[in-house]
């Protein structure tokens, strides 16, 4: 390397660059497959539909990285170390449109919701720096917090069973459902007319609800998790949530809880084609929703972007700054082309570069060519797919509990001391996220087509801790240190 090349910009020799790459994928894959399973299980697709969306997300994961990383012209592409994936903040608004609209129309809607925030997110990426002042890090904080809590309910329902569906705990007794049958086959008049609608109530205790095995099976691999994090070294802590995953695999696969079917008929390579579920639904309330999370996101990114020009010695500039906000907007419309869901830069990857201090942005585009050959690899998306719900539920609690952590760890710099007000902003903000938790009826007699706005406690809890930021604070300015001094210490402080 000669003094004229920044270090950012070294091309490493291949061998070295493939291993490099390999750990920012290793890094990165629990995450990035964890947001199409939860969103194909919520649509009840078929196996090999949840696979699909598995291959397209890994695809896209690869090739916005490298746009990122290496740049596509002086608009898109920040030319830094950075793996893009598909941010958690946008589960709870898809979650909701899935629960309402299950099946391939509910993923036309979701794709249509992301087409369309993608371009609005192009649309203000030069604006959305002047925006800094109402993110400070009591704001960005409290979202990143009501973020992880709001996830996790998605973990502990991987481990016991959703409330809905063959694993809620408790089913219909199939003998009240024969007496049912049995007086509506009775001659008419001979009992009065049955009430329209009237359904049996769910009774009998339902054995596949927190059965003792699957309990086992996600303790154990919380405890891999634990375990490895706690005494490996380097690289392997650094995926000691995928060496749980792969621990819980295995054992899943040994009780006969894997079946690999799919993983069998599916071909080794494949093309990943846009609009698979068909024509997109844009549908303006959602389009709006998934556009306010898109803000959220890319206030976020800007932390990470400034965070990542300390590590690496490159000064983050304005054209920068907007380019990469844009490759957010970019990824985001191309990934609801091509059957997949908002991007942004992932922080573990951020915190890796502070951790192994090589800082070539090189190696995050090798990195994006192996997510590419993945996707493109349908053998491992029915693998992925293959896995029972509850391996995942010990990661979950640790992948969503680390989101909620990280909100805390940001909080932490913030002043409540002489500032009694802050606390105002983190409680009632934190109340207004656990609204669709707690009570996910409450909208039951509000206009049904503002529900998917208001069904995310993500966005109502965001709305409120930037609206009382404003009444508290006057909008109290956050500055270019604190967004990125808030993005290293979600990373660890690297």
């Amino acid at each position: 390397m000669t003094d004229k090349i920044h270090p950012v910009d070294e091309i490493l020799p291949p061998a070295k660059l493939f291993t490099l790459g390999l750990q920012h994928v290793l890094v990165m894959y629990a995450g990035a497959i964890a947001v199409p399973l939860i969103i194909g299980r919520v649509l009840k697709l078929d196996p090999a539909d949840v696979a699909f969306l598995i291959s397209a997300d890994l695809f896209v994961c690869g090739l916005m990285s490298i746009v990122q990383s290496f740049g596509a012209g002086p608009f898109f592409g920040i030319k830094l170390p950075v793996m893009m994936g598909v941010t958690f903040a946008s589960v709870g608004p898809m979650i909701s449109i899935g629960i309402a609209n299950p099946g391939v129309d509910g993923a036309r809607l979701i794709f249509g919701a992301i087409i369309g925030a993608g371009i609005v997110a192009m649309l203000i990426a030069p604006f959305i720096s002047k925006m800094l002042r109402f993110f400070p890090p009591v704001v960005t904080g409290t979202i990143i917090l009501i973020i992880g809590v709001t996830l996790m309910k998605v973990g502990v329902q991987w481990i016991f069973g959703v409330p809905v569906g063959p694993t809620a705990p408790q089913l219909v007794d199939p003998a009240n459902t024969a007496w049912l049958d049995a007086v509506k086959a009775l001659p008419a008049g001979t009992v009065p007319e049955l009430p329209a609608g009237l359904k049996i109530a769910p009774s009998l205790d339902n054995p596949a609800y927190a059965s003792p095995q699957n309990m086992m099976i996600s303790g154990a691999v919380l405890l891999v998790v634990l375990l490895v994090a706690r005494y490996a070294r380097g690289f392997f802590s650094n995926i000691a949530v995928l060496c749980g995953i792969l621990f819980g695999a295995v054992l899943a696969a040994v009780l006969g809880l894997m079946h690999f079917d799919g993983v069998a008929k599916a071909e080794w390579f494949h093309t990943i084609t846009p609009f698979h579920f068909g024509m997109p639904i844009f549908n303006p309330v959602m389009i709006l929703t998934m556009s306010l999370v898109m803000v959220v996101v890319m206030i976020e990114s800007m932390g990470m972007f400034l965070a990542l020009g300390e590590m690496t010695g490159k000064k983050v500039t304005q054209p920068m700054m907007s380019a990469g906000l844009r490759t957010d907007g970019l990824g985001t419309l191309i990934g609801g082309i091509f059957n997949t869901f908002p991007y942004t830069s992932f922080s573990q990857n951020v915190g890796l570069v502070g951790v192994t201090g090589v800082r070539s942005r090189w190696v995050c585009i090798m990195g994006g060519a192996i997510m590419i050959v993945l996707g493109l690899t349908p053998k491992v998306s029915h693998a992925v797919e293959a896995l029972p719900t509850t391996v995942l539920g010990g990661a979950g609690l640790v992948m969503f509990g680390m989101v909620a952590a990280t909100g805390i760890r940001i909080l932490a710099a913030v002043n409540f001391k002489t500032n009694k007000f802050n606390l105002f902003i983190v409680a009632i903000s934190l109340g207004f996220g656990m609204i669709p938790l707690i009570a996910p009826d409450f909208e039951m007699w509000m206009p049904h087509v503002i529900h998917p706005l208001i069904d995310s406690g993500i966005l109502l809890g965001s709305v409120a801790a930037v609206a009382l930021n404003l009444f508290f604070n006057g909008g109290a300015a956050g500055t270019e240190e604190e967004i990125r001094d808030a993005a290293m210490a979600a990373d660890g402080g690297h």
